[in-house]
């Protein structure tokens, strides 16, 4: 089984001077996941080589255990310091598709060309596409029949609360809940930073830095369960 998962190479939190990146969880716990699961794992980044991490994310407040195994773990290391190039990605390569968050997507990822004709061929072959937190809102451009992907979907995301929480209401560029709901999703949501992870057909959306392990874990099981069939 082979797995692409995509970060981000945006590391400006807008114009506030300060960093982003992508979130360490979102990256360290999917990524064990796959790994100890048996898949073949492929980094990808719009830039290649090493994505930024979102400051943030690595505060003593926000370790978690796959953070501290991912810190033990050369062979994980050197992995996210040499991603490849997106834009040499291509779908046929790999069985799905799952996107990291952090804020850094909200300004590459939601607007790459690359990241979405990624998606839309993923999706167009009857691949499963998954997304957490923040890369949720890099479907915001995808279409499926001419539509958006995900009209009619149920889907999760960061939420309005959370980001109002971080109080980056007025920094990122949309926000993550409100343009899914605008594009026709039934957004779903828990209370804030709790885990919750959503599976609608081939779509599957993690909320939160929290969601990250069940998201990995379900699109997993979507993957089981294409392949028994």
């Amino acid at each position: 089984m082979k797995i692409l998962m995509v970060l981000t190479s945006h590391d400006q939190l807008g114009n506030t001077g300060r960093k982003t990146g992508f979130w360490l969880e979102e990256f360290a716990a999917p990524y064990f996941v796959f790994r100890d699961a048996g898949v073949d794992l492929t980094l990808a980044s719009p830039n290649g080589g090493q994505p930024p991490v979102d400051p943030k994310s690595d505060l003593p407040e926000n370790q978690t255990p796959a953070m501290a195994r991912f810190k033990k773990d050369e062979a994980a290391q050197k992995a996210l310091a040499s991603t490849r190039k997106l834009a040499e990605m291509k779908e046929g390569d790999f069985d799905t598709i799952f996107y990291v968050g952090g804020h850094g997507p909200m300004w590459d990822l939601a607007e790459s060309k690359d990241s979405i004709a990624l998606i839309e061929a993923f999706y167009n072959a009857g691949k499963p596409v998954a997304l957490v937190c923040h890369s949720p809102g890099t479907l915001r451009h995808v279409k499926y029949k001419g539509e958006p992907l995900v009209k009619g979907k149920h889907v999760t995301g960061f939420t309005n609360g959370e980001e109002e929480e971080v109080g980056l209401t007025k920094v990122v560029p949309f926000l993550v809940e409100d343009e899914l709901m605008r594009l026709g999703a039934v957004f779903e949501k828990v209370r804030n930073w709790e885990p919750l992870a959503i599976v609608d057909g081939r779509l599957v959306t993690g909320q939160n830095p929290a969601s990250s392990t069940n998201a990995a874990q379900a699109l997993l099981k979507v993957l089981e369960v294409r392949k028994a069939a």
